[in-house]
């Protein structure tokens, strides 16, 4: 039991540098498109800002599924990779639709995925609020 906490919360922690990282380089990219931002048509821009964030966000979350399928990979817990990263997606979207288990002895890494893949989920909720509101107050003229 041990190993698998100590396991899933090392992946925890790689996938939360990920998403650290992540959100730095979507700070950087709207720092230096701010000029083109806040020109008008303000419309088209905001869809254009919102479409890359969206885009960014699929990326962070591919990778972080990726990285669950990979260790799951690496401790030979499945067989092949295509197992490894159709369980990981389903865990990590909280899915579990159940027609691939964990075994026993691996089973609460499939609990930390899908916690893991909670707060990734509320990370990027939360990131593309704050592009929406960044976006739309430099827009409008406002410091935010």
């Amino acid at each position: 039991m041990l190993i698998q906490l100590v396991i899933g919360s090392a992946i925890m922690v790689v996938t939360a540098g990920v998403s650290a990282l992540s959100l730095w380089g979507l700070e950087a990219f709207l720092r230096v498109s701010h000029g083109w931002v806040i020109r008008p048509p303000h419309g088209p821009r905001l869809v254009v800002v919102l479409s890359a964030v969206m885009l960014w966000t699929v990326a962070l979350m591919t990778a972080s599924v990726w990285i669950w399928a990979l260790a799951l990979w690496a401790l030979k817990i499945f067989v092949t990779l295509e197992a490894s990263v159709y369980f990981a997606l389903v865990a990590f979207t909280t899915l579990g639709f159940g027609d691939i288990l964990l075994p026993q002895e691996w089973r609460l890494l499939g609990g930390l995925a899908a916690a893991n893949g909670l707060l990734v989920f509320g990370v990027l909720t939360a990131m593309l609020v704050e592009v929406l509101r960044q976006v739309r107050l430099r827009q409008r003229g406002k410091s935010g």
